[in-house]
């Protein structure tokens, strides 16, 4: 009975501080955007030569390769200038067609928050504009790089604010920017703002309802990467992104699985995720996450703390980190030892 009212407590804590109530900004509750993306009705009406379209919501990323690897370049254009919302979010497609397929839809969109995705050089992989807009863009070159790293953003990231302009080296594209610029050449990464985050450090973001949902979709978009062939990833997953990457670690085929920052990855030890991939877990000293009481009761809470022993990450260093968005400034020894795993080079 003690045992269960020290739970009690512990689990009210964990409320009290996640709401808001330690000074730290209280979130809204979000909608996750899930589902094939907006223009798949008429995708599923139109056909090429006569074949019908792989179905966005049921066709495996192998069955979009496949069809897409049995059509001309003609045809494939002109599914992207008629469909490119549908192209632009269809893993499994080859990546120059969602490439284009994303700068026609940006442009569609007419709005300006989103303008910048298509400038020249961009390449966005993604692109949804529902809720508050979903975006994934790859630095490097995907098609031929012998190693590819996933960026797995946390909360208030999205298509208007993951490459805002924000002290240098943090948000989703300074992390894939920063963590590409130590890896090299090789190294394709991918900052994946795909799924719907929470906003603030709310309710939304203590329980794990938006990580379910980003997980089903980050375990698509891996799927994705193999279906054209892309090596096995890295996922480098940054606070509540460590929520969405414990989730959907048994699922992927991730050699690695890096988490910093993190609350806790839903699961009470490493084994538990049920992955082949090496777990990875770095938490600088003034990181303010381990504030964060490492509980889960009810719902509410993500569970241990990945880098404690009892939970049996590999541990990654990162005494030199500042703040809870430090972990790849230029120098530090945590991105030397990210880059390193990124190239296959720390086991």
């Amino acid at each position: 009975m003690r045992r269960f009212g020290r739970t009690l407590v512990t689990a009210a804590l964990a409320v009290t501080v996640v709401g808001g109530t330690a000074g730290w900004a209280s979130g809204d509750s979000q909608r996750a955007v899930t589902g094939p993306p907006p223009g798949t009705a008429a995708w599923r009406a139109d056909t090429a030569s006569g074949r019908p379209l792989p179905d966005p919501a049921s066709a495996s990323p192998r069955d979009v390769a496949r069809f897409f690897a049995g059509l001309d370049e003609a045809g494939s254009r002109e599914l992207v200038r008629e469909h490119p919302l549908v192209v632009g979010n269809l893993d499994g497609a080859p990546v120059a067609l969602r490439y284009e397929a994303n700068r026609l839809a940006v442009l569609a969109s007419g709005e300006a928050r989103y303008a910048s995705l298509a400038s020249p050089g961009r390449q966005i992989l993604a692109f949804d504009p529902r809720g508050r807009g979903q975006v994934v863009e790859v630095f490097g070159d995907l098609g031929r790089a012998a190693h590819v790293s996933v960026v797995v953003p946390g909360s208030d990231s999205d298509a208007t604010t993951y490459d805002a302009k924000r002290a240098p080296h943090t948000g989703p594209a300074g992390m894939a920017r920063s963590l590409r610029a130590a890896a090299g050449e090789d190294t394709a990464v991918v900052a994946w703002t795909g799924y719907t985050t929470p906003v603030g450090v709310g309710l939304d973001a203590a329980s794990g309802r938006l990580a379910e949902a980003g997980a089903d979709r980050l375990v698509r978009f891996t799927e994705g990467l193999d279906a054209i062939g892309a090596p096995d990833p890295v996922l480098f997953c940054h606070s509540y992104g460590s929520v969405v990457g414990g989730l959907a670690a048994g699922r992927t085929d991730a050699g690695d699985i890096v988490v910093f920052g993190s609350p806790g990855m839903r699961a009470a030890t490493a084994a538990d995720l049920h992955t082949r991939a090496r777990v990875w877990a770095a938490r600088g000293p003034s990181d303010w996450i381990g504030d964060v009481p490492n509980v889960e009761f009810a719902g509410i809470g993500h569970g241990p703390d990945p880098t404690s022993a009892a939970f049996g990450a590999r541990t990654v260093p990162a005494a030199d980190v500042h703040g809870h968005t430090g972990y790849l400034v230029p120098g530090t020894r945590s991105l030397a030892a990210f880059a390193a795993i990124a190239r296959g080079e720390l086991r």
